[in-house]
């Protein structure tokens, strides 16, 4: 039975096992991205419940989130 060089198996060895890693890694991004949506999920979740919360205390404004000074939201004129 005829056998590939060591140098031939070693390089087939190599490259197949540098894919097999990759593949590895783009799985681990892939669960991170994962957990990374829920937690953007979960933040907007809380986002909307603070501000119905300081829509309760405040009314419909709008707020400067670089220094926090409120404006009230003007409605548009309807003709």
């Amino acid at each position: 039975m005829e056998k590939l060089k060591d140098d031939q198996l070693k390089m087939l060895q190599d490259l197949v096992g540098n894919i097999n890693n990759l593949q590895i890694q783009i799985g681990g991004l892939e669960l991170q991205k994962h957990q990374t949506l829920h937690k953007i999920s979960d933040l907007q979740g809380e986002l909307s419940l603070f501000q119905k919360e300081l829509e309760k205390e405040y009314g419909t404004v709008s707020i400067n989130l670089q220094d926090g000074t409120i404006s009230k939201e003007q409605e548009d004129d309807k003709n």
